[in-house]
């Protein structure tokens, strides 16, 4: 491996003790003499190579500071050189030598393999195998995040407010730190002048020696952390990008000049799928998983690509760089380097004064150029076609390149290895968040149940079950079909989320299946919000609900209550994408989870409330707080089936047939119906729990009861009546028909009474035939009145051949008031506990209750019109108009004549295709379902 390197070297930070040939020296001030001095500047204007090497080892980071550059080799030692005068070299200082120093192990290091390393201004983090942070340089913000007041800190030294932290990640600004762990939580500390912290403004907090939480992102599965000059950023796993500090030029994306104290999300770049972000002093660089690169932020040095000088306020894409796959960038100061690796190409833009850009100038360019180095393409293009293809250790591939300060460097393979170039799109799965995977689920359920835990399965487990990052980080669909989460697209593969729980349902080791339980109730549950970051968070509650012990309904004050309450808990917006994800899952999926929570119902109502009356009998419900909640959740759980599903659950999934055996809906409902208190509880407001007797039992209740107080007026008013008119009102409906002129004469009758009186019991007298009505006579006259009333010859409703269902006609003489007065009829019949035969299909409840229809409806009503529609949608060879030849017109029958009737102006001269048909299909049917004119009156 080579390094090769060129920029600033004023301080030491490319490594270089002397002047060498290749050098360009500018004095700044007149000064003779070999020393580092502010009085001149060393600049390397063309890439050069090292002479150093790491020993028995290869380099794998390099991360650049303002003057200084730590690099981190294979076997986990850390290197520095360069400026000293902060400590940030990790080395004690010695006021004798220079401040440049060249490359040296960091000795206090030595003992621990490093595993990645990150350079703010004047300071430095270093990052373990075991997840502990070093830090060592400049502290007058607080930046090393260490317990004490020193302005700089020479030799590593432990964080250990994050100590019991796996970090997995870290970055620095200049006078700041950011670091993740492997459970998702988010640190920060230094300097919070500008908010870069995340979690304050500056008036509230200055600075902060502490590694503080950034809590306002809880939830989201963080996949990567940035830092510029004095903002930082993080890109979620599934491409949403939050950033926060200063914005003076721009540099956070969001269109405005206004710092920001806590994560703002970047919305135009959500479905660019952001993988990397790079960041100089006043812009940043965003790295797309196609390969595109976006920029902004200051733009004074051309640092942005664009060709101009401007700054960007939002991201904007580098068109010179459109049409290449660009795998890694790197930002310095002023300055941007982009790779793409297929060509063999570095490309830079920006400040080039200290000869950062690798042109052979110290010209600025506000375009991408091609930095000249001994580096080609995988391909061997170009350069091995020469003489220098003999010499194959001449030959590069690029591995990695960095950037900083105002300096830049480049690893290299030899050509003959044909190592590939890293991909910053891809990330290392040792910097992400811990998940759930099916291969963990599965080695859970291989533990048996007086064995021994693996410590690195417990903590894995135990970090997992206490963190909405992991879960909602967990069981993302494959292939980056996860990208631009939203609300039409949760990203989850719940197939593979199931397989997962399913395996641990199997755990028969009581460790941990107690350390699941605990995590998930004490610590997970009591986390979720009601304003979640983002909504990548709400993934949990498509995934959680699979843990099997929501099926114990025994548990419900620990999970059920809790989980319910959170669903409740959020605001609008999350709750109408929870409640569309929901409408979006299998009917497996959704059938279980309202059977879990209504037998919660059942269990609350059967064991845990006290009887109100005697050993044995029924009960009177009274307010529960855990009752409540499950039935809070039932009834989000049916608004979301009988509006948001395409594939609705039967309604008799949500009764509880046994809630007559404990509850007595007779009370129950007089309760309802007389209790004026507001927001009380009854069992009565949820009505889906209630199957057909007992809802026939409520509506005989309130007949009873409405019959009664409609009698008892007519018997109040009969003793004024008679003082005053001599008259005498019924207590009852008596309607005189014949047999033979039954419905003109149920009509003539009906139209006798108001509104109150129809509320009276109804007897039936037909005649000249004696008896009194005791039921039978009422029952006969609505069954043969109801045979009536669909009879063809009074041309009001048709019948279809094919279902044996009637519609309404498509012509008919009688009038609105007709079909008025019909559903005054059904309702009596309803009213006097009456069953009578209306053969009209479940369209007619639907249109009654507002609900949609659809083509399925249409199959009940006519199986035939149905299927050719459907042959209309399903057809799609390319003689369409010529298989089919219909315009958008209809013929019907009409007291048997045909006629057309077009279902749009001038339908007759437009053809159907198959571009239109799904219109025409709809005409066609809404044509079918129109004028629908009966009101059931029911009293």
């Amino acid at each position: 491996m080579a390094i090769y390197c060129w920029g600033n070297t004023t301080h030491g930070e490319l490594g270089l003790g002397g002047i060498e040939d290749e050098q360009v020296r500018v004095e700044i001030l007149s000064c003779k003499g070999y020393k580092m001095s502010l009085n001149f500047k060393w600049q390397i204007l063309t890439p050069r190579k090292m002479n150093w090497s790491p020993p028995n080892s290869c380099i794998i980071q390099v991360s650049c500071g303002r003057w200084h550059t730590l690099f981190l080799t294979s076997d986990g030692k850390v290197f520095s050189c360069g400026s000293n005068d902060n400590g940030q070299l990790g080395h004690e200082l010695q006021t004798k030598r220079p401040r440049m120093s060249p490359f040296k192990l960091v000795a206090e290091l030595h003992t621990y393999e490093i595993m990645r390393i990150s350079c703010g201004a004047r300071h430095s983090i270093a990052l373990n195998e075991w997840g502990q942070l070093f830090s060592w340089g400049h502290n007058d913000y607080g930046q090393l995040g260490l317990s004490n007041d020193k302005d700089f800190i020479s030799v590593p030294k432990i964080i250990r407010h994050l100590v019991a932290k796996n970090v997995v990640q870290i970055a620095c600004g200049s006078n700041h730190s950011v670091a993740l762990t492997n459970c998702g939580e988010l640190y920060s500390w230094g300097s919070n002048i500008y908010g870069q912290l995340g979690v304050a403004n500056g008036t509230e907090i200055m600075h902060s020696s502490m590694p503080l939480p950034i809590t306002s992102l809880q939830g989201i599965p963080i996949a990567y952390v940035g830092c510029g000059g004095n903002h930082s950023f993080v890109i979620s796993k599934s491409g949403a990008v939050f950033g926060w500090g200063r914005n003076n030029a721009g540099q956070l994306g969001l269109n405005d000049y206004n710092n920001r104290y806590y994560p703002t999300q970047l919305k135009t770049l959500r479905s660019l799928g952001v993988r990397y972000i790079a960041c100089g002093e006043e812009f940043s660089v965003f790295l797309t998983n196609d390969g595109g690169v976006f920029t902004c932020g200051s733009g004074t040095y051309g640092q942005l690509g664009h060709g101009g000088n401007a700054n960007e306020v939002l991201p904007r894409m580098v068109m010179e760089l459109m049409g290449s796959t660009i795998t890694q960038i790197a930002c310095g100061d002023r300055h941007t380097l982009a790779l793409v690796p297929s060509r063999g190409r570095v490309y830079g833009f920006g400040l080039g004064c200290s000869g950062q850009l690798g042109t052979r100038a110290t010209n600025n360019s506000s375009l991408p150029q091609v930095v000249l180095g001994p580096w080609v393409s995988p391909s061997g293009s170009a350069l091995i076609q020469t003489e220098l293809a003999e010499k194959s250790e001449s030959c590069f591939l690029i591995k990695q390149i960095f950037s900083g300060g105002d300096h830049s460097l480049v690893t290299c393979t030899y050509y003959a290895d044909k190592i590939p170039a890293t991909d910053c799109r891809l990330y290392d799965t040792r910097t992400q968040i811990l998940h759930l995977t099916q291969e963990a689920a599965e080695q859970c359920s291989k533990v048996h149940c007086d064995s021994n835990i693996d410590m690195d399965l417990l903590s894995a487990v135990e970090l997992i079950f206490k963190s909405q990052a992991c879960i909602n980080g967990s069981f993302l669909l494959s292939d980056d079909q996860h990208f631009c989460c939203t609300s039409k697209h949760p990203g989850v593969d719940l197939n593979a989320a199931a397989k997962a729980f399913n395996f641990l349902r199997n755990v028969e080791n009581d460790g941990l299946k107690s350390l699941i339980w605990e995590k998930i109730t004490n610590e997970l549950l009591p986390s979720l919000t009601p304003s979640p970051a983002d909504v990548e968070t709400l993934r949990i509650y498509l995934v959680l609900p699979l843990y099997h012990e929501f099926v114990n309904s025994k548990n419900y004050e620990r999970l059920h209550t809790p989980f319910s309450t959170a669903i409740t808990r959020l605001t609008e917006i999350p709750r109408k994408i929870v409640a569309k994800w929901w409408s979006q899952t299998s009917s497996d999926w959704f059938e279980q989870l309202v059977s879990n929570f209504k037998n919660v119902v059942a269990y609350i109502i059967s064991f845990k409330i006290s009887q109100n009356t005697g050993q044995g009998e029924k009960r009177l419900i009274t307010y529960n707080s855990h009752l409540m909640a499950a039935l809070k959740l039932l009834v989000f759980l049916h608004r979301i089936n009988n509006t948001e599903r395409k594939t609705k659950l039967h309604y008799e999934i949500f009764h509880w047939p046994e809630l007559t055996d404990f509850v007595d809906i007779q009370k129950e409902y007089l309760h309802w119906l007389f209790d004026k208190t507001p927001d009380s509880f009854h069992i009565c407001n949820y009505s889906f729990l209630f199957n057909a007797a007992a809802k026939t039992t409520l509506l005989q209740t309130d007949q009873i009861i409405q019959m009664r107080h409609a009698m008892q007026n007519a018997s109040n008013s009969n003793f004024f009546n008679l003082i005053t008119f001599g008259a005498f009102v019924s207590q009852f409906i008596v309607l005189n028909v014949t047999r033979e002129n039954l419905v003109q004469d149920t009509l003539r009758e009906i139209m006798q009474y108001n509104q109150n009186d129809l509320k009276k019991p109804l007897k039936i007298k037909f005649c000249g035939e004696e008896g009194e009505d005791a039921g039978g006579v009422r029952k006969e006259f609505f069954m043969l009145l109801s045979k009536d009333l669909i009879d063809p010859k009074y041309g009001m409703f048709k019948e279809f051949e094919d279902s044996r269902v009637v519609w309404f006609a498509d012509v008919t003489f009688e009038t609105e008031d007709m079909y008025f007065l019909i559903g005054i009829i059904c309702g009596l019949a309803i009213y006097n506990f009456t069953i009578i035969n209306l053969p009209f299909p479940l369209a007619l409840y639907k249109k009654l209750l507002e609900e949609p229809v659809d083509l399925t409806d249409l199959y009940e009503l006519s199986p035939t019109l149905a299927n050719s529609m459907q042959q209309i949608l399903d057809y799609n060879d390319d003689d369409f108009q010529e298989t089919f030849d219909l315009h958008f017109e209809i013929i019907r029958d009409i007291y048997g004549e045909s006629n057309c009737q077009p279902l749009k102006p001038n339908g007759d001269k437009i053809a159907v295709t198959k571009e239109n048909r799904l219109l025409s299909t709809r005409y066609i049917y809404t044509c079918i379902h129109a004028n629908v004119y009966i009101y059931i009156y029911i009293t």
